[in-house]
This record gives C-alpha cells, structure tokens and sequence, in this order.
C-alpha cells in the first residue's frame, strides 16, 4: 500500500531532500506531496487523500498554526510540526492545537522518517480499532465519536487521546508519565500536570459520567463503570 504525505513547507530545498530520502528509504511506498503556501496546502488536503502532515509554522498568508486548526475541525489525520520555531510556547500551543509530534529544524532524515512511519502506522491501527464501552461512556475511534448515554459530546484532539487510553486500560491505573508519553511523546519537555488538567477538561464534558474517571493519588487515573462502582460499594 501507497502512504502519502502532505509537506506544506515554504523552501523548496528542504521539500525535495525530504521527497528524495523518503522515496529512497520506503521504495516508493511513500509519495511526498509539497505546497509552498497555507492556502494550497489546504487546498491539497481537501482534494487529496493524506495519511500524515508535514507542517511549517512560518508561511506565506496562513500560518502553520491556524492551518492545523482548520485541519483539526474535520480530520485526526497525523500533523506533525517540522520548524525554526523553538520556543516552549510554540511547542505547548502547538500540541494545544492537536500536533502529534514537533520537531525543530535543523532536524535528522532518519529520525523524521522514523517518526512519520510510526504516526502512520499509530494512526490506522486506531482506525482499525473497535468501539471502547465503559458504563455510561461509549467511544467509536474509527468515527472520533464520544457518547454519554447516547449523547454525543466534544472531545479536544488531546482530551480524546487521553480518554482512549484510559477506555483501553479499563479498570487499571494508568500512571501520569504513561498518559503524558501515550498522548505528547517522548520528546515532550513540559510539567506532566498538563495531564491533570485536560483530565479536569474531560470530567467537564463528561457531565455526571465524569465520576467514573478515579484519581488515584500520587500515581495517575483509571476508569470504571457504573458496575464496577456498586460492586466495589458492596
């Protein structure tokens, strides 16, 4: 199977070195597609089927920035930020957007290409996913859907991570470091209390459902069903 890329970046040169190697290292198996501008990059992404995002913040017209918020309205597509751009702000507000990963030029071909694969690879095995039940709470990861008592709420990129991955270790605790390195990656270098608070934002959307999400003090959080609690009150 083919995988294409779409690499909205402004220098030429960087887009055929990065075309050149991930041709030569996939055996064609993955296609670069390049735009030199916001504008026909989304205009790309519109038209075209994109398995991943290589994403530029400093662009003619629109910035990387407000084109990965457009892409977020309507796609969980892999954006991955490739820039100059290296301060801790850019890095938390791109991540507060719905970035998968961040890396700062000038950056190495192998550990770009290795990340793009394993986001690639990360994101259809997620599509191939089945739904994730627990008590009132009903996720649909194929469609990004979360349901409370069948009513369908608003989840943040982030927040829909986080809550998958305590909907897929149902009943465990998950450890704060593990949510943190599960939904930001390795190379995220803020507080883990970022956790904390976007697990606050869940319990919010969640309304009632909220309570099944458990604090478990001095380690990280876990999930329960309605069921389990009246079990564990008896």
């Amino acid at each position: 199977m083919t995988y294409q890329i779409l690499m909205i970046e402004d220098d030429e040169q960087i887009c055929e070195v990065v075309k050149d190697y991930f041709t030569r290292e996939s055996e064609n198996e993955i296609v670069v597609r390049t735009a030199q501008n916001g504008q026909d990059g989304l205009d790309l992404f519109e038209t075209e089927r994109v398995d991943l995002v290589l994403l530029d913040i400093m662009l003619p017209g629109m910035d990387g920035f407000a084109i990965c918020r457009e892409m977020r309205r309507t796609s969980m597509v892999p954006i991955l930020f490739l820039t100059a751009r290296s301060s801790e702000r850019d890095i938390l507000l791109g991540y507060d957007l719905g970035c998968d990963d961040y890396i700062i030029k000038p950056f190495s071909l192998v550990t770009l290409y290795a990340k793009c694969k394993a986001l690639i690879r990360r994101s259809k095995d997620i599509s191939r996913t089945g739904e994730l039940v627990c008590g009132r709470i009903h996720m649909k990861p194929s469609e990004y859907r979360v349901l409370v008592d069948s009513q369908e709420i608003e989840l943040a990129p982030k927040e829909f991570a986080l809550l998958r991955m305590l909907l897929e270790n149902k009943n465990k605790t998950v450890a704060r470091g593990r949510l943190l390195i599960g939904v930001w990656g390795y190379d995220y270098d803020g507080s883990d209390r970022c956790v904390d608070n976007h697990i606050r934002k869940i319990r919010k959307h969640l309304g009632s459902a909220g309570k099944q999400i458990k604090t478990v003090i001095g380690n990280g959080y876990q999930i329960r069903g309605d069921d389990d609690e009246k079990e564990q009150k008896q």
